[in-house]
């Protein structure tokens, strides 16, 4: 990987385009993501800006001898754009052109109908539409999009990309009402040479991600279809919560919490109301009964805080409205280490973890059993428990990752760390959990 890259990955630098798009806001703009690379920096553009999203389908007409090469691109509705001195200097035939063509105007029709299902394409008449797509390099495609855009009749139409050469930023301005790009290096090379990780977006994770602003925009439009103060007995303990699940949530995120915290933590609230604005259902919950958590022995007892959240796991999938939709944990502190431990047991079935700040070294014994895709996120000023979590991973068997906020202490209490915790979190529980959804159902809703 080049030395240049700027962005860790698409959904960080859609985190960073929107703060670059937040004055949009108030026009209550659609936003429109090229597929596939493009629609995780659009999910993170729209999310950030409470906006819809949906896809506008274009495809690049490579070269025939060289197909990253594009001479041209192909859209929904018919709409060529053709680069007619590539065609010349490549020496492409009528008929090579056309037997292009052909093959990307089929891969059109496929994509469209994979990515929408029976759903029409959102309707742009008198909105303000924001086409976002992960970087812009010859601007064939985005110059389709943007003219099947206009042929909708748009009230605006703002091009906005992380990344892009300058020179077709400012040939793109005459095509678009503006056009955004966080950067605009005078030497391009190539989109990707500016990601730490360019993996290509696959299908499936275009259809997740649309699934999941699906899901937010019903969340945010509609009351809850549960915001609940809720007893849950364990071993003939109650346990005090609240289980908040927006209509259409995608899963349902357990929170454990660590160090003596409970569902009223400020933290773990601020996270929760961040994956409720993504679709997500959450149950915040006391591990420990006042009295409990009194005593510093019980803090510190991974296993049972461990078997607390196994109760808790239990009693929802009991649930006759929840029970079927996947399940997270996200854990903090102590409460990470019980998420492990609770995630490592044969009998509990539980789909994604995230650890905030998290004591894996207090589950040594469980992380080479934990099966659920694990996101370890620390504060990169947070030193003991930074070499703790990477220990860890290097003993988890399972899908994981390490993630290191920057700047950021043990409790995340630096401007912006909390929301980039939430961002991380939020990432991590909408892909995996709408994975396992889609492959249970294939659509939002209560089915497994």
């Amino acid at each position: 990987m080049s030395a240049r890259y700027r962005f860790r990955d698409r959904h960080e630098a859609g985190r960073e385009l929107a703060s670059r798009l937040e004055p949009l806001r108030c026009e209550r703009p659609l936003v429109l993501a090229l597929p596939r690379g493009g629609v995780p920096v659009a999910y993170e553009v729209a999310t950030a800006l409470g906006a819809p999203l949906d896809v506008i389908v274009v495809r690049k007409l490579g070269v025939p001898f060289q197909p990253e090469l594009g001479m041209g691109a192909i859209g929904e509705r018919g709409v060529r754009v053709l680069n007619q001195e590539i065609v010349d200097a490549a020496r492409v035939t009528a008929a090579e052109l056309a037997a292009v063509e052909a093959q990307e105007a089929r891969e059109v029709v496929r994509r469209a109908r994979r990515y929408r299902g029976d759903r029409p394409a959102a309707a742009l008449e008198g909105r303000t539409v924001v086409i976002v797509d992960d970087g812009l390099a010859t601007g064939s495609t985005a110059r389709a999009a943007i003219r099947i855009a206009r042929a909708q009749g748009p009230a605006r139409i703002v091009l906005a990309v992380p990344v892009g050469s300058p020179e077709v930023v400012r040939e793109l301005e005459q095509d678009a009402d503006e056009v955004v790009a966080v950067l605009q290096p005078p030497h391009l090379g190539g989109v990707g040479a500016w990601y730490a990780d360019f993996t290509q977006t696959s299908d499936d994770e275009v259809v997740t991600l649309l699934a999941a602003a699906r899901a937010a925009q019903v969340a945010a439009a509609d009351t809850p279809l549960a915001d609940d103060e809720i007893l849950i007995t364990v071993d003939g303990v109650e346990l005090e919560g609240r289980l908040t699940v927006p209509e259409g949530a995608i899963g349902i995120v357990l929170f454990a919490h660590g160090s003596g915290s409970g569902r009223h933590s400020p933290r773990n609230r601020s996270v929760a109301g961040a994956l409720n604005h993504a679709g997500l259902g959450t149950l915040l919950f006391d591990l420990l009964t006042d009295r409990e958590s009194g005593d510093r022995a019980n803090v510190f007892d991974v296993d049972l805080l461990a078997a607390r959240l196994v109760g808790a796991t239990q009693w929802l999938r009991g649930s006759v409205d929840f029970g079927t939709l996947p399940l997270g944990y996200f854990g903090a502190s102590t409460g990470a280490a019980a998420a492990l431990g609770a995630a490592a047991r044969a009998d509990v079935e539980v789909d994604a973890i995230v650890s905030r700040g998290g004591r894996p070294d207090l589950a040594a014994r469980d992380l080479a059993a934990v099966r659920a895709p694990t996101l370890l996120i620390v504060g990169g000023e947070d030193q003991v428990v930074l070499e703790l979590n990477r220990e860890a991973a290097r003993q988890l068997h399972c899908e994981h990752r390490l993630e290191i906020v920057r700047g950021a202490t043990h409790l995340f209490e630096e401007p912006g760390a909390l929301e980039t915790v939430a961002g991380l979190a939020t990432q991590w529980f909408v892909l995996h959990l709408g994975r396992v959804l889609r492959r249970s159902d294939g659509a939002p809703g209560p089915a497994r």
